[in-house]
């Protein structure tokens, strides 16, 4: 068998070891990795390996990324393992859904949440304020009854680089920059309340294209770069 693909079954084994196998007993308890929100942090889809910041957070892809070699939660903590809710494509609105049925971990967690993007695809680009009080009302609903703590928000990022001839949203750039930056605001003063800030957005514009794919959805490499940025707050 080719030697890439033993390494790709070997890395599936020891990632399925870590997200499933139930803690041996006098073992210190693994800690618990939530995600929830959008395709930022749900883009396995958008790549051909099926990766995700989630699932490299808690194991290294080592064949793919061997500069995190050894740079995950099962190498600094012992044990870790991924509850993996957010949902491509979702808004705001979906939030209460990923979290049904999620009870408070007896066990050290954090919680990432990515959201805001597709709020902003769907309308909130070209709103004029009544819009994003009602993201920031249901955005701190639900971090209010999220019983997980820490919980990490990454900002929404501009896969134009800064480039308005780049603008698809339709809305004229000006607005769209500025209701962009409305969102981030609001993540970033509910961060302060509930957690810390990871800035997607500004890590991004160090980036080029290839961190994409079809516009605005991580490619393998942004999934990485997502890692990345999440890594330096955990």
């Amino acid at each position: 068998m080719h030697p890439f693909r033993n390494a790709r079954r070997r890395w599936l084994c020891a990632a399925s070891t870590a997200l499933l196998a139930p803690v041996a007993r006098g073992a210190q308890p693994p800690f618990t990795l939530l995600t929830f929100g959008d395709s930022i942090l749900d883009c396995g889809r958008y790549n051909a390996h099926g990766v995700h910041p989630g699932a490299l957070l808690v194991r290294n892809d080592d064949a793919l990324f061997p500069e995190f070699k050894g740079r995950d939660l099962q190498h600094r903590r012992g044990a870790a393992r991924l509850d993996h809710r957010a949902v491509d494509g979702a808004t705001v609105a979906g939030l209460q859904a990923q979290a049904r049925g999620l009870r408070p971990p007896k066990e050290p967690a954090a919680a990432l949440l990515t959201v805001g993007g597709n709020d902003l695809l769907r309308g909130l680009a070209g709103d004029g304020g009544a819009g994003l009080r009602a993201f920031e009302a249901a955005l701190a609903e639900f971090l209010r009854t999220l019983p997980v703590r820490p919980v990490l928000l990454g900002t929404v990022y501009d896969p134009t680089f800064g480039d308005d001839t780049r603008n698809f949203l339709g809305v004229p750039a000006a607005l769209a920059r500025a209701n962009h930056r409305r969102v981030n605001d609001i993540l970033g003063t509910l961060a302060a309340r509930h957690g810390r800030l990871v800035d997607l957005h500004a890590h991004f514009l160090r980036g080029d294209p290839s961190w994409f794919v079809r516009t605005i959805e991580p490619s393998l490499v942004g999934a990485s770069e997502v890692r990345r940025a999440f890594w330096a707050a955990l």
